[in-house]
């Protein structure tokens, strides 16, 4: 097992740090808008795009041309309205010279129930990927999930057309051929995870279920390779990748988050979690 690095002060000052195009994947959730402020400060939505592009820039440097970076944010309700701080985010990043390839929803199976007076309970998150360039390292088959029960009766009796490309009666340019997935055991997964928010680690107030940087390790890494997370909090990430067998480096701000995720990955090392 590959001990993580991990490394307690200001994420952009580390990364500064970091040879250029050193990193294979990036894989973080920095403070949301006006949340954490005893510990981060509370970024105002007006300041975000300003406060989070010199990290980008330093982000997009060190990243290799093969690598990717995913980035799990969500925006805020002020003043009644839904803040576009993340669009403008995307849009700064897109001029920075960054691809903004895909789009990932993590829906949070176990979200408790809520009201309010114009809108519902959130119960997902964007999880943004974005690339150097647009040949990338991608490991489709190590995220592969089983094909489901629909395949045991829909797949029992095929007619004339489930053999061949049926074109969308939509006109999108989509098609399927149902005869493909005939003995098929696994299929690949759709872009919307489904996860639960809980997860063994309580003593941070917004920690990745670990089953969330876990999925991502596998689709962009192998085993060896160098995972980034500029905003590690309680080190869910460095933890996971170590049991992957990659490298991993770590950053964080808070003290009390900072050794936790030291205590935490000890114990991987030592082989107890």
């Amino acid at each position: 097992m590959i001990e993580p690095k991990l490394l307690h002060g200001d994420a952009l000052a580390h990364v500064r740090k970091i040879a250029d195009n050193t990193i294979d994947l990036i894989i973080t959730s920095p403070p949301y808008a006006d949340s954490r402020a005893r510990t981060y400060g509370g970024v105002a939505p007006s300041d975000y795009v300003a406060w989070f592009m010199p990290i980008a820039e330093e982000l997009l440097r060190v990243l290799k041309p093969s690598g990717t970076f995913v980035l799990n944010i969500k925006e805020k309700a002020v003043n009644g309205e839904r803040h576009t701080y993340v669009l403008e985010l995307i849009l700064e990043l897109r001029r920075m010279g960054w691809l903004w390839t895909e789009e990932f929803v993590w829906h949070k199976k176990n979200c408790y129930p809520g009201k309010w007076p114009n809108r519902f309970r959130d119960a997902w998150e964007r999880l943004l990927q974005f690339n150097k360039t647009r040949e990338f390292s991608m490991y489709q088959d190590e995220v592969r999930v089983p094909v489901g029960d629909w395949a045991r009766t829909r797949l029992k009796s095929l007619s004339s057309t489930d053999q061949e490309r049926d074109d969308s009666r939509v006109g999108s340019g989509f098609g399927k051929n149902v005869s493909n997935w005939v003995g098929k055991e696994t299929v690949y997964p759709t872009n919307v995870l489904h996860l639960a928010t809980e997860c063994s680690n309580r003593a941070h107030s917004a920690a990745f279920p670990e089953a969330l940087p876990d999925w991502f390790i596998r689709l962009f890494t192998q085993p060896g390779d160098l995972v980034l997370d500029p905003f590690m909090g309680s080190g869910t990430t460095p933890v996971v990748a170590a049991r992957r067998g990659r490298q991993a480096i770590g950053i964080e701000l808070s003290s009390e988050y900072y050794q936790i995720a030291v205590e935490r990955c000890r114990t991987v090392s030592a082989g107890l979690g």
